[in-house]
């Protein structure tokens, strides 16, 4: 009768507090939370259910038995909480409901740090925010080992199969500073962004070298073709050495096109300050000329007024005149996707405003993790396809019979 008066007391008690604290806003669950008891009283009774579970016939005849007890402190969403847990003298048992070495308990906190640190957060900013929200200690190894847990999904996103085909590829790198052996070397983070035969964006690889050049571009285009891509109608490049060549190696039939706004920068490298803003309004209408002739009509106006004082600019344009001015082909919604590398440098822009934080990373797997968090949360705005694109389908159609097929019946 005694007990059964504890318990009820216990529980009357209970409830005062849970009301207390639910009316001002205080945590049910955490160290000091009204329900705390209850889930502790849950999380040990189900862990003795499973180590019992463990310690079958055969367990026991091994020798294994129950021995002793150890106390371990979680962190929930709510706060933390110290639970006491049977050992086996084997250590064999591994319990499901709280593994071993697990201090998280709660997935929607791990799913709070991962967020946070692909918005830029630093370990420190996290750790605080979850102090402050969750009255709970988090170190930042126990943040590491949360965001590590998202390696087994970058490599399997970096190995996952592809389409067949892609329309549009923009190829382009990132440049940034990771930490090794006790220096700071650079990193180049290849980043390859596709539009499928349905108009819509997607990232199709990302990879990390020391430095961009055509040689591992080679690799990362065999990449691609061994995850599935047998086709891509217009690849768009920036004017780098031996790129063109590399695309022909692995998809021969891709149309080139190099990026105008690149070619154009280098120009204005090797003209001087006093004649860019002429030699520019000489140049503007070569590359928004209405079609290829007009624009060799102008490229020619070009070279008559500038060719003597800026020789090796204008032969510049001329030996790559094929690649440049490929996008005359087609029509004006499609040059405006294709002259540039705009709108993969539009992706890179938004995943810098992530990284613009990190003065360097301490891993090429940080960097990979930061990156591609970023572009987790970039990519939930790619759920239409490019604008009037039933109508851009069916011209590519066209200008690509046998490779572009449109779903008609």
């Amino acid at each position: 009768m005694r007990e059964k008066k504890q318990e009820e007391f216990d529980y009357e008690e209970m409830k005062t507090a849970a009301l207390r604290q639910l009316r001002s806003g205080d945590s049910l669950y955490g160290k000091n939370g009204a329900f705390a008891p209850l889930l502790k009283k849950f999380l040990e009774s189900a862990l003795e259910a499973e180590l019992d579970a463990h310690l079958d016939e055969e367990e026991r005849a091994s020798g294994n038995r129950r021995n002793g007890k150890q106390t371990k402190r979680l962190k929930t969403s709510d706060g933390e909480l110290d639970i006491t847990t049977s050992r086996d003298r084997q250590s064999s048992f591994e319990p499901s409901l709280v593994r071993k070495r697990e201090t998280i308990l709660a997935d929607s906190l791990e799913k709070k740090i991962l967020g946070m640190y692909g918005l830029g957060m630093s370990f420190r900013d996290i750790s605080s925010h979850i102090k402050e929200m969750y009255d709970t200690d988090i170190s930042h190894s126990t943040l590491s080992t949360i965001t590590d847990r998202i390696i087994p999904e970058i490599r399997e996103w970096q190995s996952r199969s592809l389409d067949r085909l892609y329309t549009i590829v923009w190829m382009d790198a990132m440049h940034y500073k990771v930490k090794e052996d006790h220096r700071f070397v650079s990193r180049a983070v290849y980043n390859i962004l596709g539009i499928d035969r349905h108009g819509h964006k997607e990232l199709l690889g990302m990879y990390i070298s020391e430095n961009e050049g055509a040689n591992f571009w080679l690799g990362v285009l065999t990449d691609l073709q061994n995850r599935g891509v047998e086709d891509i109608l217009i690849a768009c490049i920036d004017n780098l050495t031996g790129f063109p060549e590399a695309i022909a190696g692995v998809f021969p039939e891709t149309e080139v096109q190099t990026c105008v706004v690149h070619q154009i920068r280098n120009s204005l490298k090797y003209v001087s300050s006093k004649d860019q803003k002429a030699f520019m309004n000489d140049l503007k209408p070569v590359y928004r000329a209405d079609t290829l002739d007009q624009a060799e009509l102008r490229m020619d106006d070009l070279e008559a007024k500038w060719g003597v004082k800026y020789e090796k600019v204008i032969e510049s344009w001329r030996r790559n005149w094929d690649k440049l001015t490929a996008y005359f082909r087609y029509d004006k919604a499609i040059r405006k996707l294709v002259y540039t590398t705009n709108t993969i440098e539009g992706f890179h822009r938004q995943v810098r405003k992530v990284t613009k934080t990190k003065g360097a990373f301490t891993s090429d797997m940080a960097l990979l993790k930061l990156v591609y968090l970023a572009h987790g949360n970039i990519k939930k705005k790619w759920t239409m396809p490019l604008a009037n694109w039933a109508e851009t389908s069916q011209r590519l159609a066209v200008w690509f019979p046998g490779r572009m097929v449109l779903d008609l019946p």
